[in-house]
């Protein structure tokens, strides 16, 4: 299978799409990554399936919905004692680097892991660099992990995966075998403390004087408030720093700043790699793709961070719109308009490669044809988020939740997305949107039944692999023994 290419995928953490110049915020600097855009299609209808870290890696790795492979939520690795020694939560299904490497591609991940144990590289890798953590309480100063070896990093992580990245297109210069390079990084993020006051990276000045004119400045969401209300406050707790973010971040500009900083921290990072490419002789043969673990709320409706950020959680397109660029052989030069899910990505890079799909029962991962950028993929995108399920059209965004036996319904809701992209009239249990929300359920509820595992589906009384954000509720649903599973 001579002439198979090489594929690099940088993974950015927290980033929505309109974080990007080349996806319109001019207040940005993102010069390659904007580069990279315009070598290559960007897809300006890229979404995630959940606006949760670690969901969103096992999807994209797996080509499988939450409720399939059983990862609900960021994997807490607080309880990382309680797993089993090298734990991968997604190691019993097919993955995309195990599919290339089976096929005679080399192997690696350099950047945040977030999927269980990052001791030891999984069978899906020959090179792992990586670090303990998931949520980043400092860019500085952590504890890296290098094929075994451990040593503290006093500098900034972003640049640190940036310089081992380009190490290894080094060491691929005269490789025989193609490579599949993995680069999550663990930036911009987007919470504290992370991002509490200046960067300290080079690139403050740029934006000191900033007016963040591209930062809703909303008063808070009804919603936000009460979901901090309800589980740390009437606790008899008070916020910790980082669950305290999401109420204060939309009016602290220097965190605002700080976070436009580690945006251009890392759109250096990928001009980096893209040089270590053409010096190296690999820009020629490798695809190399731009994307995000999920979207992020900026002061969206008045929500900052994740799609869990409000209660119920919010399945409004900031969270979940995420940058898509891919370049490289037989990409063509375009944009792409149509609607692509984030788990169409390991299927549509196989078939690039020429090795076998993922055909795991319930995956759902649609091969893009990157040399025809008007051919559709989809018609409708689905979402989940523990209680709460999206389907999106072209025209339509729907919201169904979880009724729990008994209990008080949660409020669906239903977009007009042509004369109201902004989202901001919900239409649901309105007259004139009765028959849209009949059709929307009918196909929602069809693709879960289709494509939901009931061990891991949780409307079903299915479990979550190690955590989930409010068992309280599920418990309540499926009674007091209901409990995750590891």
């Amino acid at each position: 299978m001579a002439g198979r290419p090489n594929i690099l995928m940088i993974m950015a953490d927290n980033q929505p799409a309109d974080m990007l110049g080349c996806f319109g915020n001019v207040e940005v600097l993102t010069p390659h990554i904007d580069r990279l855009a315009a070598n290559g299609t960007r897809f300006s209808n890229a979404f995630c399936v959940n606006a949760m870290c670690s969901p969103c890696r096992a999807s994209v790795l797996t080509g499988l919905m939450p409720s399939a492979h059983g990862v609900h939520t960021w994997l807490d690795d607080g309880l990382a004692s309680e797993w089993p020694d090298d734990w991968n939560a997604i190691g019993e299904f097919a993955t995309l680097p195990g599919q290339l490497k089976s096929t005679g591609y080399s192997t690696a991940l350099i950047g945040k892991y977030h999927l269980g144990q990052p001791w030891r590289a999984p069978a899906d890798y020959d090179h792992w660099v990586t670090f303990p953590h998931g949520h980043t309480v400092s860019f500085h100063g952590n504890r890296m992990i290098e094929n075994g070896r451990e040593a503290v990093h006093a500098g900034h992580s972003v640049d640190f995966f940036a310089d081992r990245t380009v190490d290894y297109l080094a060491s691929r210069k005269d490789g025989a075998d193609p490579f599949f390079c993995f680069v999550p990084f663990n930036g911009p993020y987007g919470h504290w403390p992370a991002i509490r006051g200046e960067s300290q990276t080079r690139f403050d000045e740029i934006y000191r004087d900033l007016p963040l004119r591209s930062i809703p400045r909303e008063g808070l969401n009804r919603r936000v408030i009460e979901r901090y209300t309800q589980r740390v406050v009437e606790a008899g707790g008070t916020p910790h720093e980082r669950f305290a973010g999401p109420l204060l971040l939309p009016n602290e500009t220097a965190s605002l700043r700080n976070y436009f900083a580690q945006t251009s921290l890392i759109d250096d990072a990928v001009g980096r790699i893209m040089t270590a490419l053409d010096e190296n002789g690999l820009a020629d043969n490798t695809i190399v793709i731009y994307t995000a673990d999920h979207g992020f709320s900026l002061g969206h409706h008045g929500i900052w961070g994740h799609g869990l950020a409000a209660w119920p959680s919010s399945m409004l397109r900031p969270s979940y719109h995420v940058p898509l660029i891919m370049a490289g052989p037989g990409i063509a030069a375009a944009d792409h308009d149509g609607l692509v899910s984030q788990i169409d990505i390991p299927n549509t890079l196989l078939h690039a490669a020429r090795a076998p799909l993922i055909e795991t029962d319930r995956h759902d991962s649609r091969v893009i044809a990157l040399d025809d950028p008007g051919k559709p993929v989809r018609d409708a995108l689905f979402i989940e988020q523990e209680e709460s399920r999206a389907i999106r059209t072209a025209g339509h965004l729907y919201v169904e939740r979880f009724c729990q036996p008994g209990g008080t319904p949660l409020p669906s809701e239903l977009y007009e997305l042509t004369s109201d992209p902004g989202e901001r009239q919900d239409l649901a249990g309105q007259d004139s949107g009765a028959a849209t929300t009949a059709e929307l359920a009918a196909q929602l509820n069809a693709y879960f039944d289709q494509h939901a595992a009931p061990g891991f589906d949780l409307w079903s009384g299915g479990r979550a692999k190690s955590n989930i954000t409010n068992p309280a509720f599920w418990q309540s649903a499926w009674g007091p023994e209901w409990a995750c599973t590891k």
